[in-house]
């Protein structure tokens, strides 16, 4: 299982109820830093399967999540456990970035 797609239906099953931490990418796909971001998720969620869940919201298609969450740029990534957001990066970083962020919290 690589990224999940997100959406107002399957979120609170995958990622408010799931048993392990979930790492959210909001994203869009007119926005090319997420474009950017995008290959560096799919690698993370390649790496850390079974320990991590990812999952790939669209802000454009999901207005009302990424409203509930503050989302006011793009790309953001959200990391959450046990239904709790717990950290949270803002723009395009570097993977060892992402990965130090997620090391912290597995």
């Amino acid at each position: 299982m690589a990224e999940v797609q997100l959406t107002q239906s399957n979120w609170e099953d995958e990622v408010l109820n799931s048993n392990i931490p979930v790492l959210v990418d909001f994203w869009a796909p007119w926005c090319g830093p997420c474009r950017m971001v995008a290959p560096v998720v799919a690698e993370i969620a390649n790496e850390y399967e079974g320990k991590l869940k990812v999952g790939r919201l669209n802000t454009d298609e999901e207005p009302e999540i990424a409203v509930r969450y503050g989302i006011m740029s793009i790309p953001t990534l959200m990391i959450f456990k046990n239904g709790e957001v717990v950290d949270q990066i803002i723009g395009a970083v570097p993977k060892e970035y992402i990965v130090e962020k997620l090391e912290q919290i597995l």
